[in-house]
């Protein structure tokens, strides 16, 4: 479980730092240019969940975020399961979220600064915007979850018929 804690904070503290760095440069200018239009760095403050989606109020959205990480970790203790392939993904989902709760405690919205702006523009009469500005809990938590897709047979093996599961 050390490990689990130590990769978490490890995304926390990272987390934690360039949202910092983005109140610090990005909220005054807005917008700064790395790969031409393509990729920026964007200051953006987002009250919702994933592509800025809000379905209940900020409080609510607290004890969402937070009861959901508390299960993680309760999950992850439970297991028994202290394999790095396992321990992996959970610890950046973890860390992930308490990064974003972070936020939403001490902001009251989490504070986004990672711009792909593959394409801003009208389709078939509406207008869009392909890929929202993202941070690096974001990016956490996506990668834990696209582990835990990708390599669930080896993350979750079948137990032999002589094995007994560790959760039940």
């Amino acid at each position: 479980m050390k490990w689990f804690f130590s990769i978490a904070s490890i995304v926390v503290l990272l987390d934690q730092f360039t949202k910092k760095l983005a109140v610090m440069f990005l909220r005054e200018k807005g917008s700064i240019s790395l790969v031409g239009e393509w990729l920026k760095l964007t200051y953006a403050e987002n009250n919702g969940i994933a592509f800025g989606v809000e379905f209940a109020p900020p409080l609510v959205m607290i004890l969402l975020v937070g009861t959901i990480s508390l299960l993680v970790v309760f999950y992850v203790m439970k297991s028994g399961n202290r394999t790095t392939l396992f321990l992996l993904p959970f610890a950046l989902i973890f860390g992930g979220g308490v990064g974003n709760l972070i936020d939403r405690i001490t902001v009251g919205r989490v504070i986004d600064f990672i711009h792909f702006d593959l394409y801003q523009g009208v389709i078939m009469g509406s207008w869009v915007s392909l890929w929202p500005v993202f941070n690096i809990a974001d990016s956490a938590i996506t990668i834990g979850a696209c582990m835990l897709i990708l390599l669930h047979g080896r993350i979750f093996p079948e137990p032999s018929p002589t094995e007994t599961p560790h959760v039940r």
